[in-house]
């Protein structure tokens, strides 16, 4: 039977190694001591056979044309609609009110947050909910204004290079949530302080939400990293020249505390995901976080 709807993280869990492959995904799967040393072992290889600093300088300076080649190949095509956030983050399912609600999307990509929340909050009769959003891409950006779904009424988006620290057209401590999904790990770790510092400032003091979710240390996606495309400890440059960051627990916990944000949850999603069809076993490590402004 097709699983309509993915179970909270934390809900489903393998007892029993026989039954790997009666679901798609298995939670808090402990690594074996073995596991763990192979994947050391691995990350150190990288590391070891770190790309030449000319490639790193290279790719460095086409930075700012990567996304905008990816989005013109996958246009829309390449990332599915995030259904899931409503199990994982139901605080994004707002009830009609008198009450405003104000919400950024920080790298939205072509919409695949955006238009969920559109869509789960029916906001083109809900009229207490904004929507702003912004991409790095200016590709991205057309893509999604394009999409019949978005209209002004209930949605701003806005191409913005969140590294820059220029002004948001956004009034500080106005928003109720920050949402960043897989964004700050295509951005250079030596600029993640001044991007969360600069973000902070536009939630409301004592109630302005930032939810996180992002890669975690050991997850598949870093150990099928080839030689030459790690430029330093924990960061890879993608074949397409595109940045990605692996994050640890505790890291992510001091770079919210230190501007401004107090943790409500911090957690490892680690799974289990399988490929039944060819009985493949795929571990996903995800860090999930929600911070209050304070």
């Amino acid at each position: 039977m097709a699983e309509s709807k993915r179970p909270a993280f934390g809900s489903r869990h393998l007892s029993d190694d026989r039954d790997v492959f009666s679901h798609n995904a298995w939670d808090d799967v402990e690594w074996s001591e073995e596991q763990s040393e192979q994947a050391n072992s691995v990350i150190a290889k990288q590391y070891e056979n770190r790309m030449s600093d000319n490639k790193w300088e290279t790719i460095k300076s086409d930075l700012p044309s990567a996304w905008n080649r990816f989005y013109d190949i996958h246009e829309n095509k390449f990332f599915k609609d995030r259904q899931w956030l409503f199990t994982e983050f139901p605080e994004l399912i707002i009830p009609e009110s008198n009450q405003s609600v104000t919400i950024l999307e920080v790298g939205c990509g072509v919409g695949n947050c955006i238009f969920p929340i559109i869509r789960t909050n029916n906001l083109n009769q809900q009229s207490n909910v904004f929507l702003y959003c912004c991409d790095y891409s200016s590709t991205a950006i057309d893509i999604l204004k394009q999409n019949p779904e978005y209209n002004t009424k209930y949605c701003h988006a806005f191409v913005y290079d969140v590294t820059s620290l220029s002004p948001l057209p956004i009034e500080e401590n106005s928003l109720d949530v920050i949402i960043m999904i897989f964004v700050l790990s295509a951005i250079h770790p030596s600029k993640h302080d001044e991007v969360i510092n600069n973000l902070v400032k536009y939630l409301k003091p004592g109630r302005g939400k930032f939810i996180f979710r992002d890669y975690g240390l050991y997850d598949m996606s870093q150990l099928r990293f080839k030689n030459d495309k790690c430029i330093e400890k924990n960061l890879y440059a993608r074949s397409d020249g595109t940045l990605t960051y692996f994050f640890q627990q505790d890291e992510l916990d001091r770079l919210f505390t230190r501007n401004g944000l107090i943790k409500e949850q911090n957690i490892i999603d680690r799974r289990l995901q399988v490929n039944r069809s060819k009985q493949l076993k795929m571990y996903r490590i995800w860090l999930q976080c929600k911070y209050v402004k304070a």
